[in-house]
């Protein structure tokens, strides 16, 4: 047998023998390991097998209608579970309803009913939007101040109290120049535009200083 035909028959052995120890580690190996594409198996843990657990409690509530406020909500959203707290977010300066909020159930599995069920539910021809929310996004201070309540401000009163309300010779005169400056810039502007006009004169911009009046001592 010649050296080529020597080499030829080792290179045929050795090929047999890999393929026998892959074929006998593929044999060996246990149902547990998958093979992937391009790398080997993987073993499948327990954890992998099991559903993740659903622990989120709070829901994020939006394209909530007008007149749907915290009170109706309430009322609305008791009939799943017990609510634990409730808030719409509001503008701070006229306390009105942004259209979306947040609430907090007590059991998890309430929470996924709602946001399965009620999810795109058409209230007062709005859809409302419901998603759960993971605990390690909720903001720490969302349940802040949730029990605020805005008290709107009467702004007819005030305003009544600032016009009658009793004024001294200093304020009047004040409140004169400042009636007189934005009088003379609208005469400017009027006169810019090319329109002849002619404004008239304001009444009651003379103020009487106040007199002291002394009575006789009655005897």
């Amino acid at each position: 047998m010649g050296a080529k035909a020597k080499k030829a028959l080792k290179k045929k052995l050795k090929k047999s023998s890999f393929s026998q120890l892959s074929i006998s580690r593929h044999t060996n190996e246990s149902s547990d390991f998958l093979p992937l594409e391009g790398g080997p198996g993987r073993k499948i843990t327990q954890e992998e097998d099991e559903p993740v657990k659903n622990t989120a409690t709070v829901l994020y509530i939006g394209h909530i209608p007008h007149g749907f406020y915290e009170e109706q909500m309430e009322g609305f959203f008791k009939q799943f579970g017990k609510i634990k707290h409730l808030r719409i977010a509001r503008n701070r300066k006229t306390g009105k309803s942004k259209h979306y909020g947040f609430i907090e159930f007590e059991n998890p599995e309430v929470a996924k009913v709602v946001a399965d069920e009620i999810h795109n539910y058409l209230l007062f021809e709005h859809n409302l939007q419901i998603h759960l929310i993971p605990p390690e996004r909720v903001h720490p201070k969302l349940w802040r101040g949730v029990n605020w309540r805005y008290n709107p401000l009467n702004w007819t009163n005030i305003a009544r109290k600032q016009h009658i309300k009793e004024r001294t010779v200093e304020e009047h005169q004040r409140m004169i120049k400042g009636i007189l400056k934005r009088d003379e810039k609208r005469r400017n502007r009027i006169k810019a535009a090319g329109v002849e006009y002619e404004c008239p004169d304001l009444v009651g911009l003379i103020q009487p200083a106040a007199k002291k009046i002394k009575f006789d001592e009655e005897d």
